[in-house]
């Protein structure tokens, strides 16, 4: 009895010593690949993401609106240069109510055209077109930030599953040192091939989370790679900057007043309903009367004997709309019920963004007391992993107990690693929804 009981005791120390050494080693990387802090990481999504080209285009897209409907305010000017070739002294005398005589000549003129007053039509489509250039500006506004947001959390996503897998990496080493040591204590006779069943199981979970955790890294490399602009997969090394870990606010009714001032979103709908007010009022104008002068200048060299060699006259024009097929009051309508259209979105926009602040500061108040609990259940697992190691270690206790006590210290690991990740997620999407300045 006594000899088993020292070879036991030998097996012991050297099968068990190095398994917690073991347990704390690092997985082998890959080749290093470029490293990227999270501030590089925003300037290239600027840099290279299609979205924010749009946004930009379409920015200046409607700068050049702005621009046409002034147009509509400044003098017009153009030259013509005309030859006619006909019977002298004959008549137009199809086609139209006027009846003008035709010469033969050839000539070159200028026509200047200058609209009066058309009684705030020209203008009010002026306004309207800045405002809507003013609602395309915080579009894209909106559109950068959606894009930041996006690689923040692509970013961390990256940063906690390259953790969940040094996490998977560490049960699995800890698991294969166990299945070494119970396998040399079952070939001693000291260890049953139960003992050594239930260890090869959860080695082989472990190698299966590892598996789960390593795919999942590399999709979350290739969801921040492809946020980046980049058309493959890159290998990035992520450079994690610490920061303290801040309690959220105590009230989240500043939170709410903030979006509603501040998110760009909300501007651009508010400028859209005052474009949408100025287009109306223009749709609304058109049934006023248009003054417009005009004046034209030339000469004729090539004329008939009864023109003169040069000609020149300026006049005013007044129209006034009286029957049109309803056209103008359609319009008008249609102007109004677009403007009743963008002040609703803009109502259904603001309740929609005080439900994302408030689901956003709870998200993060509920992130914020999960990590003392997951802090905890870390804290109590690896104890009880302690306890059953050494129970089982002393024959004290069963592999069913210290499998459990493995278990629970992986369950934990997670957690708390996964508790981390997510109070800084929940942080960020919190300073989206308030459209807080990093």
């Amino acid at each position: 009895m006594m000899p088993n009981l020292i070879r036991f005791f030998l097996l012991s120390l050297l099968v068990c010593s190095p398994l917690l050494t073991e347990a704390q080693s690092t997985p082998s990387s890959s080749s290093p690949g470029r490293t990227l802090t999270m501030a590089q990481a925003e300037a290239l999504a600027l840099k290279n993401n299609p979205q924010i080209t749009i946004g930009k285009l379409r920015a200046l897209v409607a700068q050049q609106y702005v621009r046409e409907a002034r147009s509509a305010l400044l003098p017009n000017a153009y030259l013509s240069v005309t030859a006619v070739d006909s019977n002298p002294g004959s008549r137009l005398a199809a086609g139209g109510l006027n009846n003008p005589i035709l010469f033969p000549r050839a000539a070159a003129g200028a026509t200047a055209g200058q609209l009066i007053t058309d009684f705030g039509r020209s203008t009010n489509l002026l306004s309207s077109s800045e405002f809507q250039a003013k609602a395309e500006d915080q579009n894209s506004a909106a559109t950068t930030a959606q894009i930041i947001l996006a690689v923040d959390q692509a970013f961390y996503n990256v940063l906690e599953t390259k953790d969940l897998v040094t996490v998977a990496q560490k049960t699995v080493d800890s698991r294969q040192a166990l299945v070494d040591k119970i396998k040399a204590l079952t070939n001693a006779k000291l260890k049953s091939d139960l003992d050594l069943s239930f260890s090869t199981v959860d080695l082989a979970r472990g190698k299966l989370l590892f598996l789960e955790a390593r795919n999942n890294y590399e999709t979350s490399l290739a969801v921040l790679s492809a946020i980046l602009g980049f058309p493959d997969e890159q290998n990035f090394q992520l450079v994690e900057e610490p920061a303290a870990i801040a309690p959220p606010a105590l009230d989240v009714l500043p939170l709410i007043q903030q979006a509603l001032q501040q998110r760009p979103e909300v501007a651009a709908l508010q400028d859209q309903v005052q474009a949408a007010e100025k287009f109306g009022s223009a749709e609304h104008d058109l049934w006023r009367p248009t003054v417009s002068a005009l004046g034209v200048v030339g000469e004729a060299p090539v004329r008939d004997n009864h023109i003169s060699n040069w000609y020149g006259a300026v006049g005013v024009n007044i129209n006034i709309p009286i029957f049109n097929g309803s056209l103008y009051s359609a319009r008008a309508k249609a102007a109004d019920l677009q403007t009743e259209l963008n002040r609703q979105k803009l109502t259904d926009l603001r309740n929609n963004i005080v439900r994302d602040v408030r689901n956003s500061w709870q998200d993060t108040n509920r992130a914020y007391e999960r990590l003392s609990v997951t802090q905890q259940f870390r804290e109590q697992a690896s104890l009880g992993l302690d306890l059953a190691q050494a129970r089982y270690n002393l024959g004290l206790g069963s592999i069913v107990e210290f499998s459990q006590a493995e278990l629970q210290k992986t369950e934990a690991d997670l957690a708390d690693t996964d508790a981390k990740y997510q109070y800084r997620l929940t942080q960020i999407v919190l300073a989206y929804t308030i459209s807080a300045p990093k």
